[in-house]
């Protein structure tokens, strides 16, 4: 009996992964070896990244609520302290927002927290 291989899956699996190197630079988008390992690589990073993408972006609103927090005189712990005490629940992407672009409404926040 004759050996049985799935050309046609076979090449659509390589043709897939060759799709998603296309833009890499030098062998590793038309060199089906290399090509694969960055693939891969590449797919582990973009899983990894898109938690550590979170991370990142709520250290920047810490960030961004420290900044104006300071500017009327609290540190971002008190401010969030007294945020939680007066039963204020605002998240930290919302505050941010509020810090960068509405700073009105951000120090009616603040003044309501100080009274």
């Amino acid at each position: 009996m004759p050996r049985s291989v799935n050309s046609v899956a076979s090449k659509a699996r390589r043709k897939k992964t060759m799709k998603l190197a296309k833009g890499y630079f030098g062998r590793r988008k038309n060199v089906w070896t290399v090509a694969k390992n960055a693939v891969e690589k590449g797919l582990t990073y973009a899983y990894r990244d898109r938690r550590v993408k979170k991370r990142e972006f709520r250290a920047l609103w810490i960030q961004r609520i420290n900044a104006a927090a300071r500017i009327h005189g609290m540190s971002y712990s008190t401010f969030i302290g007294a945020l939680k005490a007066h039963n204020i629940d605002l998240d930290r992407k919302v505050l941010a927002d509020l810090a960068t672009n509405q700073p009105e409404a951000f120090a009616k926040i603040v003044a309501q927290i100080k009274k």
